[in-house]
């Protein structure tokens, strides 16, 4: 049963949905029941990249998913990161988790940690780890800032902008990693990611996105790209 204290934050604090942000009836928990019916799952599973062994994606990076997102990595809502959590986690089940000895994230920066309080691809790799019951590990350090992927149109771009962006930790050796991130769009992130997990002493590396842009859709325009120029503070 709830105490005093829980019905009051319910009351002045009602629970929103995480994709449309309508209130969530006492029977919902997270996603509303019409979001959850609607939700664009992957399906299959995306191209894991030379690095990898394997790649899952949860959603598709389109309307409320990507709005949703957005909302999680640049307006503040890192509560999200336990639902989110338990969508990747039913996704994972496509892995071969039996295989897999701990999970860690593809890290923001420094600069950028500070500027938005919290590393979300750091909170989602830890609901992940929960629900899988495996270790998280720290594995990779962001030694530049370099500019944010989503400024950047062209594929070869993206890839060059994160070329020595990423060094590898102790704590990856001999291990055989699940690297996770939120977004993936060309991949090109997770794969140097996982380039250097790989070439630093990782023993295996596969990739957990919660959603992805499928392979071959061309990248949505309009909303915010960058820290900058977001603008998404609502709740």
């Amino acid at each position: 049963m709830k105490g005093p204290a829980v019905w009051l934050l319910d009351l002045l604090y009602p629970s929103k949905c995480v994709m449309c942000r309508r209130l969530l009836r006492r029977d919902e928990r997270d996603v509303c029941t019409a979001c959850l019916r609607a939700l664009p799952l992957y399906g299959g599973n995306p191209a894991p990249g030379p690095w990898c062994r394997g790649a899952v994606a949860a959603l598709r990076y389109e309307g409320d998913v990507r709005s949703s997102l957005l909302r999680f990595k640049f307006g503040g809502m890192e509560q999200y990161a336990g639902c989110y959590g338990r969508l990747l986690a039913a996704a994972c089940e496509r892995l071969p988790l039996e295989e897999i000895d701990a999970v860690t994230w593809v890290p923001v920066s420094r600069r950028r940690r500070r500027k938005r309080g919290y590393d979300q691809a750091r909170l989602l790799a830890a609901a992940l780890a929960r629900e899988l019951g495996k270790p998280l590990v720290p594995a990779l350090r962001k030694c530049r800032d370099n500019p944010p992927q989503s400024s950047l149109e062209e594929a070869a771009r993206r890839r060059a902008n994160v070329l020595g962006a990423y060094r590898v930790l102790p704590a990856c050796a001999g291990k055989r990693l699940l690297l996770v991130d939120d977004i993936r769009t060309t991949g090109a992130t997770l794969d140097e990611a996982a380039r250097v997990l790989l070439t630093g002493g990782a023993g295996a590396v596969w990739q957990a996105v919660l959603a992805a842009r499928p392979d071959g859709a061309p990248r949505q325009k309009g909303g915010p790209n960058t820290d900058e120029a977001m603008g998404v503070t609502e709740c």
